[in-house]
């Protein structure tokens, strides 16, 4: 039997009500976008931002998976420093596959001109590479380059940066250790280049057969020895992988070498990339939170020229949840444009990045599409909308059928508030819940949610201070600042929202500016005035009497610090392997090799926090002093045991003191130095610094470099300037790619003033025809209006400084751990354009305002 349900009661059915709204929707839709392009350009900035950085980050990373095999140099590759490896090891690893060695060092390159240059020094054997390819600029194999044999020279490949920096050519010779070099020919790609880390000079190839005689390899040396493995018919699988790095380990437990494959080909670069990428979403999601503002705007003035619609679909039935739910739908499909051109902007960059990076890093996974990272940026346009639309629609669930016999715009709308109230937040809470799940550093991304929640909090507080101080102002006599006060809070005002739009855009730009400024002002500036002017690298034990005498006849007023250096690696930690200690902050103390030292008395500039020095008769017995935050970090403490390999042996510790570390003056600093008994007899090389006490000006650092690079051919000399230089480089072109995701904030910030101002329009109309017809002239109303978008944008601005102000101190205090100097100069400039805009952008709506004519507004009233 059927029971047939009536027509009314289908109607009230959920089952009916949802494709009815959605016809509804579409059938207003056809009116087409107006009203809404702001809206769709803030979702698709923030979306598209987000888009980019992660398809970006994604591909980079399948690049360095993909080409793991060419950036490493094999299936696995076995590194060791100080020494070479034995013949009992070479041959193990031989019998595994292809072998390849290769040799990395720094060392001190001489032109005929005198000049010397730091050079990132590279032996390479004729199996070099197993993977990838070295592409030279004549085209030629770089095997029958390094072969040939000029007379009275080693071949070499450089760096084209070489030839700019030296004014050397192809063809010319220089002088590098205690052997001449001629430049062969120039590298245009090194495929394993991204395995060595940041380079400090440019790159130097040549047969590694030609560094023994060189005299730059000597026991102790700062060499790093490569063994690369590659199968014979093909790449090792997984398991035959996994099965040689245990065979190694099981017939050479105490090698001391470090072990990568081609799944970890450069885990630094990987880290650095998801960090970066990390950083950069937060910002996007800065950019959404922005043009949210203007997602609530535009929903807010949409449903106030909607209310008359809203009244008449009220009185002919509709409830207040078919009502909410019909233009929920038509924002919601409004959003998905705007993400949808996000997407498309977020698909499009990394095929053009790949352009532009390419020969740079791994950039062959960019030419494709990253579902997951587009599917992330549209799940947080769609939040982000969602967000800010629910509060603004209680207006759409509040409006009665009463509303068609009034004219009042901003009639007071309560039923419902505290419902949307809740659906607000709880959106929110997903939004946010979602950036931590998604981040790199969920505790990073914590710290930043819960910032920039504080900021608008304080911002919407600004915003109603701003309004509740402006009504009580006394009454101005000027015409000008009178109507400029009265509109901070007359009804309608801007204040709320351009105080919390471009408040929070100024804040992440002052921000940046000031990171950005200490990083330099402390790479520049202050760390030279600090720092030594030179690192002497890899002095042997025979020539170092004859090298200090050396430093004191060349600079005498200059202080000169020694210390010998080994490198080492810790293996375990209380009987833990290394590899098995918890993950904390510090753990990159335990992967890879160490500079470590011995000494009798305690380092300069440090202070023993924990424990005791041992005696200074050197009657210690294996004792070490241990950096104490990095200690803290590690949760290891006094008593505790470290064990380290050392040129091939395992040398085991306890710590007997927690010394602090001055790492920033950049002087001779260690994370380990033991007691003189544990290295009597090692072979090792040492470490000096040269520092001026007022400094010393470039001609000077130039001529003691020039001489002991001449006297003294195969000690490594670093010159700090040129090192922080370089660092610096890198920083700024960092700093470029965090402003660029910054200016879209700012962007965001200008479309919702924008969107404010054309929701306004109406309003500044009315007010402009009325003040012109009782005779106030537009030189008048323009300065009145441009006093307020001034106060408006200055008060953005003086929050945008103080806050960017303490952000900048949290970042660069606690997590760079560098000095804070507030800098007037970049906060202001960082503002100054931002305001300018705002005022002129006013002005610009403003203008149009004032061209209505009179007539036509008046006939309406």
């Amino acid at each position: 039997m059927t029971i047939a349900i009536p027509a009314a009661r289908r109607a009230r059915s959920g089952a009916v009500r949802l494709p009815l709204a959605l016809r509804f929707a579409l059938r207003e839709m056809r009116g087409g976008l107006r009203g809404f392009y702001i809206f769709i350009a803030c979702i698709a900035l923030g979306t598209g931002t987000i888009a980019a950085v992660n398809s970006l980050a994604n591909g980079l990373g399948d690049g360095i998976t993909s080409e793991g095999q060419a950036l490493l140099g094999g299936d696995a590759a076995f590194s060791l420093i100080h020494r070479q490896a034995g013949p009992e090891e070479r041959a193990f690893l031989a019998e595994q596959g292809r072998l390849s060695q290769v040799a990395t060092l720094r060392a001190m390159a001489r032109p005929q001109d005198g000049r010397q240059t730091l050079v990132e020094l590279k032996g390479v054997d004729g199996a070099y590479p197993l993977y990838g390819e070295a592409v030279l600029d004549s085209g030629r194999p770089l095997g029958a380059v390094l072969s040939a044999e000029p007379d009275g020279a080693v071949p070499a490949v450089v760096d084209a940066s070489l030839l700019t920096t030296s004014g050397m050519e192809v063809g010319d010779r220089f002088g590098l250790g205690r052997m001449i070099v001629e430049i062969a020919d120039v590298v245009e790609i090194e495929p394993d280049k991204l395995s060595g880390g940041v380079g400090f000079g440019p790159r130097v190839m040549l047969p590694i057969d030609a560094l023994e005689p060189s005299g730059l390899v000597e026991t102790g040396s700062l060499v790093r020895w490569k063994y690369r493995v590659a199968g014979e018919d093909g790449p090792f699988g997984d398991a035959e992988l996994a099965a040689l790095i245990e065979r190694a380990r099981e017939a050479f437990p105490q090698a001391g070498w470090r072990i990568e494959t081609r799944t970890e080909a450069a885990p630094g670069l990987q880290e650095s990339i998801g960090r970066f990428a990390q950083f950069l979403t937060l910002v996007g999601l800065t950019s959404l939170a922005v043009g949210g503002v203007g997602v609530a705007n535009a929903v807010r003035s949409y449903l106030a020229r909607k209310k008359e619609t809203i009244a008449t679909l009220r009185s002919l039935g509709a409830t207040p949840r078919f009502v909410t739910r019909l233009y929920l739908i038509q924002i919601m499909m409004l959003a998905g444009i705007g993400i949808l051109a996000g997407l498309v902007l977020g698909a499009v960059t990394p095929p053009i990045a790949g352009t532009f990076l390419a020969g740079l890093l791994p950039v062959s996974s960019l030419f494709t599409l990253f579902p997951g990272a587009l599917a992330l940026a549209a799940l947080y346009g769609g939040l982000t909308a969602l967000t800010f639309a629910l509060f603004p629609l209680a207006r759409a669930y509040g409006i009665r059928p009463i509303a068609l016999f009034r004219d009042d715009e901003d009639e007071k709308v309560t039923s419902g508030r505290r419902a949307f109230a809740l659906a607000t937040a709880a959106s929110a809470a997903a939004l946010a819940v979602l950036a931590v799940a998604a981040a790199y550093d969920p505790l990073l991304a914590v710290g930043y949610i819960a910032g920039a929640a504080l900021v608008f909090l304080l911002l919407r507080g600004v915003g109603v201070g701003v309004m509740a101080l402006a009504r009580r102002l006394p009454r101005a006599r000027s015409t000008v600042v009178r109507m400029a006060v009265v509109n901070l809070f007359r009804r309608g005002s801007l204040t709320p929202t351009v105080t919390l739009s471009l408040g929070l855009s100024l804040t992440l730009l002052v921000t940046l500016s000031l990171v950005d400024g200490n990083l330099r002002n402390t790479l520049m500036s202050r760390l030279p005035d600090r720092a030594p002017s030179f690192f002497f690298i890899d002095i042997q034990n025979t020539e170092l009497p004859a090298f200090l005498d050396e430093l004191d006849e060349v600079a005498p007023e200059a202080n000169v610090n020694t210390q010998p250096m080994l490198r080492g690696r810790i293996v375990a930690i209380n009987d833990t392997p290394a590899e098995e200690w918890p993950d904390t902050e510090a753990s990159w103390v335990l992967r890879g090799d160490r500079g470590i030292t011995y000494a009798a008395s305690p380092p300069r500039n440090s202070e023993i926090l924990e424990g005791r020095w041992w005696p200074d008769d050197g009657s210690a017995l294996r004792e070490v002093s241990f950096d104490h935050e990095l200690a803290g970090e590690l949760g290891v403490g006094v008593g505790d045991t470290i064990r380290v390999n050392v040129l091939g042996r395992e040398i085991e510790a306890t710590i007997s003191n927690l010394r602090s570390v001055e790492w920033e003056s950049l002087s001779i600093n260690f994370v380990m130095v033991f007691s003189p008994d544990i290295f009597a007899g090692a072979p090792h090389a040492h470490l000096a610094t040269l520092t001026y006490p007022g400094g010393a000006d470039e001609a000077t650092e130039l001529s003691v470099l020039a001489r002991m690079a001449d006297t003294f051919p195969t000690v490594t000399t670093v010159r700090v300037k040129e090192a922080l230089e370089a660092v610096n480089g890198i920083v700024a072109d960092l700093v470029l790619a965090v402003r660029a995701a910054a200016a879209v904030t700012l962007v965001a910030a200008i479309l919702v003033l924008a969107g404010t101002l054309a929701a306004s329009h109406r309003s500044r109309i009315y007010d402009a025809v009325i003040l012109k017809t009782l005779g106030a002239r537009r030189r008048t109303i323009m300065s009145a209006y441009a006093l307020e978008y001034l106060l408006l944008g200055a008060t953005a601005a003086v929050f945008g400084i103080a806050a960017g102000g303490v952000a900048g101190w949290l970042i660069t205090d606690t997590i760079m751990n560098i000095e804070f100097v507030f800098l007037p100069a970049a906060a202001v400039t960082a503002v100054a354009g931002a305001v300018i805009m705002t005022v002129g952008l006013g002005l610009v709506g403003t203008w149009r305002a004032l061209g209505e004519k009179p007539a036509a507004v008046l006939r309406n009233l």
